[in-house]
């Protein structure tokens, strides 16, 4: 059971962005487990864009239609996946942790009686098994889980996977699935107004309780690397919107470690701080999913112009 069932997700009859997340996702799984990935989209018809998921790591594409299944159907989706899933003996199945995802991953993990991980920010394969680290406490601290159940059902946290394009197209199949759509079905989506940002597409949304005209959609983190003399890189990272919050930016210097867990330590310090209010000082010591502490500077930025910062320093 090596082989890794993608599940991504259509709107009007269009492939969505987070899909190419989800096959990315799904890809390293499949490496780390020595198999494939079958990507699975449904709908009422042909889908826009699923010709593009090969080359972000689908070995096939498989398009299941009803036509009950135009917009999302709770139950009948459920049981098409479950039905897929058991038929194809996948030893994982990743969906996108979102309004859809968030709905459909525990209930298909229900109809297969395995375990979910939910929210995933990094995924990864130990001993033949799927490990996952997710946010808990609020984003306070990480966990790390190993799912011993097959399929592992895994929700991914949009934005956090960045997709990877690879030269490759993936074989496209066509099914036709008889389950009913079940007693609850979406009737209407409201479109966003005309030019309005979707949120759901942003790295970070911030949101200040009480007051929706403060969505601020658009914060990010930024990891940049140089190559050092002896071929390693050596990460940067800054974030951007907190200042919107009169908080500093929090920078990073010379990283040695991986990019993603430096992304993702970021991400959840910057998230800590919003809903906090906590106020860092010279001399903080912080916790990381990297089981090194972080001490904390406050400096002028080396990648910001004439700005104070967080200078995150890691035991490395």
């Amino acid at each position: 059971m090596s082989n890794v069932l993608a599940v991504v997700e259509q709107r009007d009859g269009a492939l969505r962005k987070v899909s190419h997340e989800v096959v990315t996702g799904a890809r390293r799984l499949a490496d780390g487990l020595g198999g494939t990935v079958e990507a699975l989209v449904l709908g009422a018809g042909a889908v826009r864009g699923t010709d593009a998921l090969g080359s972000f790591g689908a070995d096939t594409v498989v398009t299941a239609t009803n036509s009950a299944f135009a917009r999302y159907a709770p139950e009948g989706f459920a049981q098409a996946v479950a039905e897929r899933a058991k038929a194809g003996g996948f030893g994982a199945l990743v969906v996108a942790a979102r309004a859809t995802g968030k709905g459909l991953a525990p209930r298909v993990a229900a109809k297969l009686g395995v375990a979910l991980a939910a929210d995933a920010t990094d995924v990864g394969v130990e001993g033949g098994r799927v490990v996952v680290t997710r946010p808990i406490y609020a984003g306070k601290a990480l966990l790390k889980v190993k799912l011993t159940t097959q399929p592992a059902v895994v929700s991914l946290r949009p934005n956090v996977f960045t997709p990877l394009q690879r030269p490759k197209a993936g074989a496209a199949q066509t099914v036709s699935v008889s389950a009913p759509a079940g007693r609850v079905v979406v009737k209407e989506i409201k479109a966003a107004e005309a030019g309005a940002l979707d949120v759901a597409e942003a790295p970070i949304v911030i949101y200040v309780p009480g007051d929706p005209s403060l969505l601020k959609p658009g914060a990010a983190v930024t990891v940049s690397a140089l190559k050092k003399p002896d071929g390693t890189p050596s990460l940067f990272a800054i974030t951007q919107g907190l200042a919107a919050f009169g908080i500093m930016e929090i920078e990073v210097r010379g990283y040695l470690g991986q990019m993603q867990p430096l992304y993702t330590t970021l991400l959840n310090i910057a998230d800590y701080l919003i809903k906090s209010n906590a106020v860092l000082k010279d001399g903080d010591t912080l916790g990381s999913d990297m089981k090194k502490a972080i001490s904390v500077k406050s400096q002028i930025s080396t990648l910001l112009q004439n700005k104070k910062v967080y200078l995150l320093i890691f035991e490395q």
